[in-house]
């Protein structure tokens, strides 16, 4: 399949009576200075073998530094990203503060080309945002995932 696959967690909360979503914005020197769909759910691709929800645990937990909280994954389906990495993702209602993250990293070549490899955060920040806002932030295929999770909720 081209692009791949991959599989995360949309944790959600609701505050005064407005559903909230976690997102954390992409880290490396591509996304930088972008910050209008340059955030993502916490996700990664699948080991070998590697069953999906298994994967979205182990990559929620790996990009942000904390345990998933407890309770019940319900399945937002899936979505295709411009690149055509299709994404499976599952929402859970919790909560987590921003401020303890520890997020994983990756290498990369950088400046490309220049033969210096660099160590970059998987997220540079993860924050909390209502629906609306996060509409704009997210990266524009996983708006669908926002639309499912506020349809099996019943939020606007």
């Amino acid at each position: 399949m081209t692009g791949g696959r991959s599989a995360g967690i949309l944790l959600h909360r609701v505050v005064d009576g407005g559903l909230q979503v976690l997102l954390g914005h992409m880290g490396g020197p591509f996304w930088a200075r972008k910050d209008e769909g340059a955030w993502s759910i916490p996700k990664g691709e699948p080991d070998d073998g590697e069953d999906l929800e298994a994967t979205a645990r182990r990559e929620f937990a790996e990009e942000l530094g904390l345990p998933v909280p407890e309770g019940e994954l319900v399945p937002l389906g899936e979505v295709r990203q411009s690149g055509g990495k299709v994404v499976t993702a599952w929402a859970l209602a919790g909560d987590l503060d921003p401020d303890r993250v520890v997020p994983g990293t990756f290498t990369l070549e950088w400046p490309r080309g220049s033969g210096t490899v660099r160590e970059f955060p998987e997220v540079d920040r993860v924050a909390w945002f209502p629906l609306v806002e996060a509409r704009v932030k997210v990266v524009k295929a996983q708006r669908e995932l926002l639309d499912r999770l506020a349809e099996k909720h019943s939020f606007e």
